[in-house]
């Protein structure tokens, strides 16, 4: 009776827990590919999963934050989708490598050409951002998910350190601290970093391999060439042995 209390128990609780952990990945979220740092550029992926069993996502709008507007938005192409940008007049013109940024993009919608994003599944939406704040910690994105029933979710709520996370957390990108230069690298310049250094590597394990066999291989040579002198040697004192011995069984 005790066990099948604490199995009824423990089943309540992990129940719970399930219940009260799913909004935290459930949501509209955004994340950069490696780091976003301060005062560079960066590209971001905003994570739409479908939480709807009988209804697909078929827009995304994306609001960017107005009070530290970004000069640069550049959306990548997504199959089954297009996107429009939204351009608007800023109160506060920006300074951007010296040259003066009257207006930026304010908003980036993606509509579905197809069936969107269906039960059961998630889509990424990146953007190539810049040049990132270097006054504040983090950016807060507003999202609004439409669905194919026409329902609209708004994940607007900012959520607020020290308190529980709200029903619907507008996403939030995460700030790292400025590099050197203040250009911070995007994750596909990171990638392109990293393959042309493996490349250098591999030549240059390549060359020491060479190096490596080849040296064995005039080691061997050598050997090989010092054994047939020996061998030589060798076979001439055999022969004079044997005539020498020959020579003193005739004179016996």
């Amino acid at each position: 009776m005790k066990a099948s209390r604490f199995a009824a128990v423990g089943a309540v609780a992990a129940s719970a827990v399930v219940v009260l952990s799913s909004p935290a990945f459930a949501h509209v979220s955004v994340a950069p590919e490696g780091t976003a740092a301060k005062g560079g550029y960066a590209t971001v992926n905003f994570k739409v999963p479908n939480e709807r069993d009988d209804a697909s996502t078929t827009k995304l709008e994306v609001t960017l934050p107005t009070d530290h507007p970004l000069a640069s938005v550049q959306p990548e192409a997504v199959d089954g989708w297009k996107v429009e940008v939204t351009r608007s007049k800023l109160d506060k013109p920006l300074d951007l490598h010296g040259e003066k940024i009257d207006e930026a993009v304010s908003k980036v919608t993606w509509t579905a050409t197809g069936k969107g994003i269906e039960p059961g599944f998630f889509q990424k939406f990146p953007l190539s951002v810049g040049q990132l704040p270097e006054d504040t910690d983090e950016l807060v994105f507003k999202a609004l998910q439409t669905y194919s029933n026409k329902e609209v979710v708004r994940w607007i709520e900012v959520p607020k350190e020290g308190e529980e996370e709200p029903e619907n957390p507008a996403p939030v990108l995460a700030l790292s601290a400025a590099t050197g230069d203040h250009h911070g690298a995007s994750g596909a310049d990171a990638d392109q970093a990293a393959e042309s250094k493996n490349s250098d590597d591999t030549e240059a394990e390549a060359a020491s391999a060479k190096t490596s066999a080849a040296e064995p291989a005039d080691s061997s040579d050598t050997t090989a060439r010092v054994l047939g002198v020996v061998g030589i040697v060798v076979g001439a004192a055999g022969v004079a042995y044997g005539v020498l011995a020959g020579r003193r069984r005739q004179s016996a």
